[in-house]
């Protein structure tokens, strides 16, 4: 996979089965350097290469609408589980939610920038941020392009399916969900077609995948931690010998 720098590029990274582009004139902390390898490598070309692999159905290394949510919500999932996610991160996953929906509700360009701004971004990261919100709408306000939406409700999406199938002890469905460019939904509804080799399992898994037991153990500790309600509990308890 060869590496470019892109000037033109909008947002910091994209990602295809040969080449990820990189914005040219953007700075990378060693956070940045981890999140992209997890999130772009790891997950939207390595799919793409798996789709490329398979022997009858060679569309799964094609990218579509239906299947965006599951994608950007594995590679958020990707940085998570890796570790490479950090505060800032999720932060300017946040912050574009909430740009969206000013944009949505009549905010113009200058007022999403310079609220993005006001939140502590830089301003060329405002610029580029709400380069992303206006993406192919008027820079008056009253419409956004609302693909960064599903970075979160996707991140929600594939945690609670990692979850579930790990309780149900069917990391295979996990495994699959790398075979190609997959919606959620598609990995249970093709079980038959793997089942028989139709489709191909993933010849490539990320780190963390590889890595069975570890990812067993995380998924095991979050579904106990997710019984704990927050709001029941003080630190002054947890401070207290037992």
């Amino acid at each position: 996979i060869s590496v470019e720098v892109d000037a033109e590029l909008t947002a910091r990274a994209a990602a295809g089965a040969t080449r990820i582009r990189r914005r040219g004139g953007a700075c990378f902390s060693e956070y940045d350097r981890h999140q992209l390898l997890a999130h772009d490598a790891f997950v939207h070309s390595l799919t793409a290469l798996n789709g490329r692999r398979q022997p009858l159905l060679a569309s799964l290394a094609r990218t579509s609408p239906r299947v965006t949510a599951t994608q950007e919500g594995l590679a958020v999932f990707a940085e998570l589980m890796s570790g490479s996610i950090d505060i800032a991160r999720l932060k300017r996953i946040s912050l574009r939610i909430l740009a969206i929906d000013m944009a949505l509700n009549g905010a113009d360009f200058v007022e999403v920038f310079r609220y993005l701004h006001d939140q502590g971004q830089g301003v060329a990261d405002s610029f580029h941020s709400a380069q992303r919100v206006f993406r192919g709408v008027p820079l008056t306000g009253g419409a956004a392009f609302t693909k960064d939406n599903v970075y979160l409700s996707g991140l929600l999406g594939v945690h609670t399916f990692f979850r579930s199938a790990f309780r149900q002890g069917r990391l295979d469905l996990l495994r699959n969900l790398f075979a190609g460019k997959l919606a959620l939904g598609d990995v249970l509804d093709l079980q038959p077609a793997f089942a028989t080799g139709f489709i191909a399992p993933p010849k490539y898994l990320p780190p963390w995948m590889q890595r069975t037991h570890g990812l067993a153990g995380q998924l095991a500790f979050s579904l106990f931690v997710n019984r704990i309600h927050m709001n029941r509990v003080e630190l002054g308890d947890l401070s207290m010998d037992v």
